[in-house]
């Protein structure tokens, strides 16, 4: 497929639109629209062949879970069993960038494909206008991973979408760039303690004044994976990616951090010249797709504050590094 024929699959956010694209997800089609934390790759959740096709343009390994997103509580607790964390969290985080793991319900009919054939699904209800717009229109759940290739760079804007999955994508809804720009928080609530999955656009600390003291996560690498990004080498640039920068190496872009930025690298974008962790977390994915460019040999990040919403950064650069999480 040309260029402009593939362009042609971006279309303005509009009433029009967001109608097209739910007909289309009705019909088991693939649908990438914007929700405040990243682009998602849109499959009618009760459809096993559109769920089968996310995998496919991805490249995921089918081990590796999808999210379910619904446009509120009672559409969730119409596929999952909630507890009393869960409610409480959902009062509390939703919409917006939390993901909850909880216990299928009974006679839910989301694709096992989706859950990657566990007794558990993840879901959130998004806090983004378009994304509930969709959600309504299409009246079912979506699962909705990052509309990217598996262990590539999440996208944050319509262009990066195309960018990566090209023809694999049926339509994309551009939104604009992503307002958080980071992966929701994924929280297991189907044991008896609460487990902090992955870090992301909710802080711990946030989570544990609701449900208490987060218990450690047991080995993440090995056995049944209750979440996405969970993967060592997830959210990975082209290029090689170098942490905790401080000197250039020749020919490497820098991924820079504050105000006392180092001189020599090729070329340079700053997360937050200020130091914000909440400008850099919206940042980050984008300035990394800039950065990816072969006539640098590689990218070196500053080092980010190991707090707040840096734990969430510092765990997608480590994991788009290769390096242990």
């Amino acid at each position: 497929m040309d260029q402009s024929a593939q362009r042609s699959k971006i279309h303005p956010a509009s009433a029009e639109a967001i109608l097209g694209a739910a007909a289309r997800l009705c019909a088991g089609g693939l649908v990438a629209f914007p929700t405040e934390t990243v682009y998602g790759l849109g499959a009618d959740a009760y459809d096993d062949d559109a769920v089968a096709a996310v995998f496919a343009a991805k490249a995921r390994p089918e081990f590796n879970p999808l999210i379910v997103h619904v446009p509120g509580i009672a559409e969730a607790r119409a596929l999952v069993r909630f507890n009393d964390r869960a409610e409480a969290c959902a009062r509390e985080f939703w919409p917006g960038p939390l993901t909850l793991v909880l216990p299928r319900a009974q006679g839910c009919k989301v694709s096992h494909l989706a859950g990657a054939g566990l007794d558990t699904l993840a879901l959130r209800v998004p806090g983004h206008t378009l994304a509930h717009a969709l959600l309504c229109a299409a009246g079912r759940p979506i699962v909705a991973p990052s509309a990217n290739r598996s262990g590539a760079i999440s996208p944050t804007e319509a262009g990066h979408v195309l960018a990566s999955l090209g023809e694999a994508v049926d339509l994309i809804l551009d939104g604009g760039r992503c307002p958080v720009g980071i992966e929701s928080s994924v929280l297991d609530l189907s044991g008896d303690a609460p487990v902090l999955l992955r870090p992301g656009a909710v802080s711990g600390e946030a989570i544990e004044a609701v449900v208490g003291k987060l218990a450690q996560p047991d080995s993440l690498e090995t056995g049944p994976r209750r979440s996405p990004g969970l993967l060592q080498n997830h959210y990975a640039p082209g290029l090689p990616l170098r942490l905790g920068a401080e000197n250039p190496r020749a020919g490497e872009a820098l991924l820079a951090f504050g105000h006392d930025v180092p001189d020599g690298f090729a070329a340079s974008l700053n997360l937050s010249p200020a130091g914000d962790l909440r400008e850099a977390a919206a940042n980050l994915f984008a300035m990394l797709h800039q950065l990816d460019d072969s006539a640098h040999t590689g990218i070196a990040a500053m080092a980010v504050p190991e707090e707040g919403l840096g734990r969430a950064i510092n765990d997608r650069l480590r994991r788009a590094a290769g390096a242990k999480p």
